[in-house]
């Protein structure tokens, strides 16, 4: 009877060791938005968000993202928003300003991913020096709050496999006080595979981004979309995050059920979240609102939001499990 207590024991606690430590199980507890400037991330400036304006004061921009962070949970179920920074935003007065953006959402019981985005559109972090001088800061700011997660970098194209590693392991030394469970380590190229570091042992127990869009590919099938996206998460699914992913939401597109198949978009939004959901993987829609972007999934309406697709919002939800 002893033996056979130990070897129960045992047992129960394989789960419990299989996984390294600060890896997620599942990624689908965040259902999330970017929320987006206008003129793209990729700006050599302060990044500016949909609805703020350069000349806000902290309580204007967090008077402003109030509305803005309801209508996301309201419209959509979402509880997580990507939030894009760089130096020049981060090292500047800008930053005690736009603080409120995240702020708000924290208040609001939000998850919150700040993301890096370079401004030469190389690939490449711009200023290294500049870069950790964001990075000391934002993590000081936030690295306390355990609803708060850390995008190194946004799609590093410029970079192998090997430097982006070495890159992200000297990021995880610096910041070693920020659990890795908090950091989201993007996929090579533009996103767009994580295997090669979920592969990398410097970066065991991180979480993994990963974006994938409609126009990489013109097939019209969910089945082809899905050996697609399959490949390109091989077998790490459980710390992946989808961060960016979306498909035109202006233009009329049906993606309920039964208009699925036969259009390259509306196939591979099914497709993306149906392996969302059945893997239980977390995504974080692009953009949940930008204006002049056919793919926001939102518009600004009065001090709130409006969604722009009902049947688009639909699909989403469904890919977060709701």
């Amino acid at each position: 009877m002893a033996r056979l207590r130990l070897c129960l024991l045992v047992l129960l606690l394989v789960p419990l060791v299989a996984l390294p430590p600060g890896a997620a199980a599942a990624t689908n507890g965040f259902r999330g938005v970017n929320w987006a400037d206008a003129r793209d991330n990729y700006v050599d400036g302060w990044v500016i968000p949909t609805g703020l304006t350069a000349g806000d004061s902290y309580d204007s921009v967090r008077g402003k993202a109030d509305g803005i962070i309801t209508g996301f949970q309201q419209k959509l179920g979402a509880n997580t928003v990507r939030l894009p920074i760089n130096p020049q935003s981060v090292n500047s007065d800008w930053w005690g300003r736009y603080k409120g953006a995240a702020d708000s959402a924290l208040s609001h019981g939000m998850k919150v991913i700040f993301g890096y985005w370079e401004a030469n559109k190389d690939g490449f972090v711009d200023d290294p020096n500049a870069w950790n001088t964001m990075w000391d800061k934002v993590t000081s700011d936030y690295g306390g709050n355990g609803n708060v997660y850390f995008e190194p970098m946004n799609e590093p194209f410029g970079y192998s496999l090997n430097d982006w590693v070495s890159l992200c392991s000297t990021w995880l030394s610096r910041h070693s006080d920020i659990p890795r469970g908090r950091v989201l380590i993007s996929g090579t190229g533009y996103n767009d595979n994580v295997t090669g570091v979920g592969a990398a042992s410097a970066l065991t127990g991180t979480l993994l981004s990963l974006h994938f869009y409609g126009f990489w590919a013109s097939d019209t099938t969910r089945a082809a979309w899905t050996t697609n996206l399959g490949n390109r998460l091989g077998s790490y699914s459980s710390r992946t995050i989808i961060d960016e992913a979306g498909a035109p939401m202006t233009t009329g597109l049906d993606y309920s059920a039964g208009h699925q198949d036969g259009n390259n978009f509306t196939a591979y939004f099914a497709a993306t979240t149906d392996l969302a959901r059945s893997r239980q993987i977390g995504v974080v829609y692009w953009p949940g609102l930008r204006s002049g972007d056919t793919y926001s999934i939102t518009r600004q309406s009065g001090s709130g939001l409006e969604t722009t697709n009902a049947s688009g919002v639909v699909q989403l939800r469904w890919g977060w499990g709701l």
